[in-house]
């Protein structure tokens, strides 16, 4: 099981939260990368859960407000949407398989290498315009603003639902369906 995330601090902001959270996905590929057996689906399930709520959250919460600032955002955010549906789709691949599946190992890195890119866009083009456009307790609100909606969100990808109405509407009963899974599964470990 995850370890529980922490409640943000004071001075947390929402791009801080993010970087913490890349920085911890990058920590579970190379986990799942370089462990076998047990470990490696341990963290396999923890990478998962962690890069469909952390997805969830920035298509409910952080890509809407980015679309908002000054400039031409639509195409820029349509790319990190289109990412994260292709992860979405490699993902559900991968977990359907399971970690010792042929195609597995390349399945994973060709994932890492997708997600990484994924992450390093929104670190060098959509989080440095959220710093200069949005004031700064704003941004420390959207920390907690994505922390609620990261507790809401579904465990497992659900490609085709990357936006904000789409999770809306979807996102309750995959949530509900995804945590009735992982209850399951942590009573048969």
């Amino acid at each position: 099981m995850p370890e529980a995330p922490a409640t943000p601090g004071p001075n947390e902001d929402v791009v801080s939260l993010l970087l913490t959270q890349h920085a911890r996905i990058e920590e579970l590929f190379l986990l799942v990368t370089g462990s076998t057996g047990e470990t490696r689906a341990e963290a396999f399930n923890d990478l998962v859960r962690l890069l469909a709520v952390h997805e969830t959250a920035e298509e409910e919460v952080v890509h809407p407000l980015s679309r908002t600032l000054p400039g031409d955002n639509d195409a820029l955010i349509d790319e990190r949407l289109a990412e994260e549906r292709q992860a979405k789709e490699t993902l559900k691949v991968l977990i359907e398989g399971g970690v010792d599946a042929d195609g597995f190992d390349e399945g994973v890195l060709l994932l890492r290498t997708s997600v990484l890119a994924h992450a390093r866009h929104e670190e060098r083009y959509e989080f440095p315009r959220l710093r200069q456009h949005v004031p700064a307790d704003r941004l420390r609100q959207l920390a907690t603003a994505v922390r609620a909606a990261e507790a809401a969100a579904p465990t497992r990808p659900h490609p085709g639902a990357e936006s904000a109405t789409a999770n809306a509407v979807v996102g309750i009963p995959l949530t509900v369906i995804d945590r009735i899974r992982d209850a399951i599964r942590s009573a048969a470990d």
